[in-house]
């Protein structure tokens, strides 16, 4: 169902990879200028190049999972490989962080770099109250 907290939980997942990861800083350049998604695209890491690829795939499959209430277990996995690609993104952002050069200087890391992270633990508790509906459809069904 729609009106459910897993649903509030998988639209600010929607909201935080699809739209506004796009918008956030991920970290400052030795001259000032902030890197967005859309910076990484041009850039001439490779690695960097399918970051935003991958956040827009986590916020499809969000966004799929999130309409998929009539078929909970297969919300709960497409959960989990959403969680493993926020995972990728958090290995992938963090280790280019700790590469960048000018750590003598006042490090500027934007906020962007923990989008991830938070989307990991939104979709932990949408999992959470998945099971938690899942538990309580199966138990109602073995009263009748």
């Amino acid at each position: 169902m729609l009106q459910r907290i897993q649903t509030v939980y998988l639209l600010l997942a929607v909201l935080l990879s699809g739209g506004l990861a796009f918008f956030l800083p991920f970290w400052n350049e030795s001259v000032g200028v902030p890197v967005k998604l859309a910076d990484m695209l041009n850039g001439e890491d490779n690695l960097l190049r399918i970051v935003p690829f991958l956040f827009m795939v986590s916020g499809i499959l969000s966004l799929v999972t999130l309409f998929l209430f009539k078929n909970r277990t297969r919300q709960i996995i497409y959960n989990r490989l959403n969680i493993v690609i926020n995972f990728l993104l958090l290995g992938i952002v963090v280790y280019h962080l700790l590469m960048l050069s000018g750590e003598a200087n006042v490090s500027e890391k934007g906020i962007g770099a923990i989008i991830p992270l938070v989307v990991i633990v939104l979709l932990a508790l949408a999992n959470k109250a998945i099971i938690k509906d899942d538990k309580l459809v199966k138990s109602v069904d073995r009263l009748r």
